[in-house]
């Protein structure tokens, strides 16, 4: 599927606003190739590529440079971002 802002919550996927998927359960991982403009989950994220504007997530973050800022409940594992970060656990940051 192609977009530029992911939003998982409420056990629905949305991808540009639209559901792609409307009953997630279980443990959730949601991993992106390419470089979207956003991404909202509440589970954990990993991107395989740059994000070109925010990520605000409920778990873990592992991805490529951050334009914008990094929210993440868990761990953040990027490389360089461009505004703050704001983790629950530890933060790795390539420079």
């Amino acid at each position: 599927m192609k977009g530029t802002t992911f939003t998982i919550t409420n056990n629905k996927v949305l991808i540009d606003g639209q559901a792609v998927e409307s009953s997630v359960s279980g443990e959730v991982k949601v991993k992106i190739e390419g470089s979207p403009v956003k991404v909202y989950s509440d589970a954990s994220v990993e991107v395989r590529g740059d994000v070109l504007g925010d990520v605000d997530s409920g778990g873990s973050v592992n991805c490529g440079n951050v334009k914008g800022n990094v929210d993440a409940g868990g761990s953040v594992r990027c490389g360089t971002v461009g505004g703050s970060v704001d983790a629950g656990g530890s933060v790795s940051m390539r420079r």
